[in-house]
């Protein structure tokens, strides 16, 4: 059974063909077919003992189960409805806005933006901490377990970044490695060899919600997707949000698929230069509307290309309105600092205050490392950041001393709780 959250609740249909044009294409209403997924059966080989199990689970395990065959993508015409292409340019224009505002300041908001879309991504698979217990797994302080999954999940945001140049299967692996590789190893940057499924139970898969294509399926469905990915002529927001719904279709790995999805995301939005400096917090929009979400994903292996396109266009919206408030929020920080700091132009104190803005807790190990300075030159840094009440003293493991920053944890937090909360009138 698949052990990612439920976002891959779906399940699909039968597969009818289809073509491509040079440009994905606006159409009237109603929305053009696009393939949904076709089903084949597969033997099943339970590996309880027959006695656990009841008569009739017995003869539902002893039959086949139907898995899902994804469509091949490479060459398919992207075709969306008025609305939904106008809403998805509208939104492009607004991704690429912000991301512009923020080239021109990009330090540190490029990392504290990274590490807000990957906290958001974790929480849609219920993987949920507080920012303080993420900056310590940073640290590699003694941390809960969900906040190392999302320490796990800002190296995955990294390789998608710094991978999107070269988007194939080897990047997909890639991220994936830098995703679960401290928490579940004996899987990182491996296609899964077993059946996996969405809901339904962990014995079986004959109930389950979807069931993902065979597992001898998945590299030549990954091909596929990487040739869609390297298409120019989708428009980029569209181009992400069908890619990231295929490999949510194909559900390659045995965990960490709806996170490595979503990194996905970023880095083909990169790739296609609608985001250049920041990473924008998509995955915080789609937390406003969790099961329109997932509903999205469901209609589009029915064969509807629509509502995925239209949830990571208002996914968009809602991101860069939020990113915006925590821009906003730890530049006021930054300048009462500024304003509150007697140095020389030339002191310490300066860089670290942008080192505190992208990494609230700190120990004087990374604030040398980081500012490239002398055990003696930090703690005069972090002496002057402590008196302006920017840092407070906390105890680490083994008795360390640790700095943390209230103020910036606060608005981290803030930025969390906002993505939290639904729309008024969703249900």
């Amino acid at each position: 059974m698949s052990k990612d959250g439920g976002q891959e609740r779906a399940h699909g249909g039968p597969t009818p063909g289809a073509g491509r044009s040079a440009a994905a294409t606006p159409t009237a209403d109603p929305a053009p077919l696009w393939p949904a997924v076709g089903w084949e059966e597969h033997p099943w080989r339970s590996s309880l003992p027959p006695e656990l199990l009841s008569r009739s689970a017995r003869a539902e395990m002893s039959s086949p189960y139907r898995a899902a065959v994804p469509p091949r993508i490479a060459d398919l015409d992207v075709r969306l409805p008025r609305a939904t292409a106008a809403a998805a340019e509208e939104a492009s224009v607004v991704v690429r806005d912000f991301d512009v505002e923020l080239g021109r300041d990009v330090a540190p908001f490029a990392a504290i933006l990274l590490r807000s879309e990957s906290a958001s991504s974790s929480q849609i698979e219920n993987l949920t901490s507080g920012a303080k217990q993420v900056a310590l797994a940073e640290l590699g302080e003694d941390a809960k377990r969900n906040a190392a999954l999302i320490v796990g999940n800002v190296h995955a945001m990294q390789a998608a970044v710094e991978l999107s140049e070269r988007l194939d299967a080897a990047s997909v692996l890639a991220m994936h490695r830098a995703l679960v590789e401290a928490a579940e190893p004996e899987i990182a940057g491996r296609w899964r060899t077993q059946q996996v499924w969405i809901g339904g139970g962990g014995y079986s898969p004959h109930r389950a919600a979807f069931v993902p294509p065979h597992a001898d399926r998945v590299p030549a469905a990954i091909d596929d997707l990487v040739a869609f990915m390297a298409r120019d002529d989708v428009p980029a927001l569209p181009h992400a949000a069908v890619a990231h719904a295929q490999f949510e279709t194909v559900h390659p790995f045995p965990d960490g698929n709806g996170r490595t999805g979503r990194a996905l995301v970023h880095a083909l939005l990169r790739r296609r230069s609608l985001t250049r400096s920041v990473t924008v917090p998509v995955s915080a929009g789609l937390l406003v509307d969790t099961r329109g979400y997932f509903d999205a994903l469901t209609a589009y292996r029915e064969g509807d290309l629509a509502p995925i396109v239209d949830a990571m266009a208002q996914a968009s919206f809602d991101a860069v309105v939020n990113g915006r408030h925590l821009v906003a929020d730890l530049r006021e920080v930054r300048e009462r600092w500024a304003a509150s700091v007697r140095a020389r132009s030339d002191s310490s104190v300066w860089p670290l205050i942008d080192l505190v803005l992208r990494q609230p807790v700190v120990n004087t190990a990374v604030v040398q490392h980081e500012l490239g300075v002398s055990h003696t030159n930090a703690m005069k840094a972090v002496t002057r950041l402590v008196e302006v009440g920017a840092l407070a003293p906390v105890g680490g493991r083994r008795r360390s001393i640790l700095w943390e920053s209230s103020p910036v944890l606060a608005a981290l937090d803030a930025f969390a709780a906002r993505a939290g909360r639904r729309r008024v009138g969703l249900p």
